[in-house]
């Protein structure tokens, strides 16, 4: 009866931490949006990012530590592990929005999707994780989508050719940061791993961001405000629903879900710039969220 009886929690469990990687893809959508408005150049702007999330997420790291018995996620050596989970994230950023620079959005946002790809390599070259076909269709479906979403704002020319690598390489460091939480959350405390991991994209962002000379002030209220809106909003809301749902989930099936962003963001673009979806794009859409409920079914 136990086995029979467990089932639903389970399962409840595992759509509950569903809603909550569909709604960390909504906040990270809307990160686009603040960075749009933001003042200041990318790289500056997600040091900011980091930096204004740090305090939140120690603040309600001590607060879901009451009730627990003492020294349940406080040994040494899981600061110094959180905090390379975070170096690898700041890999992540960093050349994501210097592909940005180099290369048009577009291009940057379609190849810093293509993170599951490395996220199923990873975990089958070095944790012997195996994939049904179902679900491996699925990621291909879905990404076959955000190429149709995004397909005709692609610009492949040889003068982007180094922002398209860089865009590239960012979906390989976040392939492997999404590896990277789903291993350590087994251990720790989401806000845990957020609150060091910040720590860690802080120590590497802060220093490249003033090695190239960006500016850190912002120069209006406005300005200030939508680098607060991408701190809560983004990486506390964004990130944090997604590590926690990472402690229930599969890293491959979240890395596929996450793909649901540019949809979101093609959305918004339409409510908030008048950028609204031709029926290809309409159809690209679709594409995505079929693959998402093919890989969820095989998952």
């Amino acid at each position: 009866m136990t086995p029979t009886l467990a089932r639903p929690a389970a399962s409840t469990g595992s759509l509950f931490s569903f809603l909550a990687l569909l709604l960390g893809a909504g906040a990270l959508a809307l990160g686009g949006v603040f960075l749009r408005h933001s003042e200041l150049p990318p790289t500056a702007s997600a040091v900011y990012r980091v930096a204004l999330a740090i305090p939140v997420f120690f603040l309600l790291d001590r607060l879901s530590a009451r009730g627990e018995p003492a020294g349940a996620a406080d040994a040494p050596a899981i600061p110094v592990r959180l905090v390379l989970v975070g170096f690898i994230f700041s890999g992540n950023l960093a050349l994501y929005h210097w592909s940005m620079t180099l290369t048009t959005l577009a291009n940057a946002n379609l190849l810093a999707n293509l993170a599951p790809i490395f996220v199923v390599l990873g975990a089958r070259l070095f944790l012997g994780k195996r994939f049904k076909p179902g679900f491996l269709l699925g990621m291909l479906c879905a990404l076959a989508g955000a190429f149709v979403l995004i397909g005709h704002r692609l610009d492949f020319g040889s003068r982007h050719m180094a922002g398209n690598l860089l865009g590239l390489l960012s979906a390989v460091f976040y392939g492997a940061y999404l590896l990277a939480v789903s291993l350590v959350r087994a251990q720790c405390r989401t806000m845990t791993v957020m609150a060091w991991s910040s720590v860690g994209t802080l120590i590497v962002l802060l220093p490249l961001t003033l090695a190239r000379g960006e500016s850190l002030v912002p120069q209006t209220l406005h300005g200030v405000l939508m680098l607060v809106a991408l701190a809560l909003v983004s990486h506390v809301g964004g990130q944090g629903l997604i590590a926690y749902a990472l402690a229930r989930l599969p890293a491959a099936l979240s890395s596929i879900t996450l793909l649901v962003q540019p949809v979101i963001a093609t959305v918004l673009g339409g409510w908030l710039f008048h950028e609204y979806l031709s029926p290809v794009e309409f159809a690209g859409a679709v594409v995505i969220l079929a693959g998402i409920v093919i890989a969820r079914r095989f998952s």
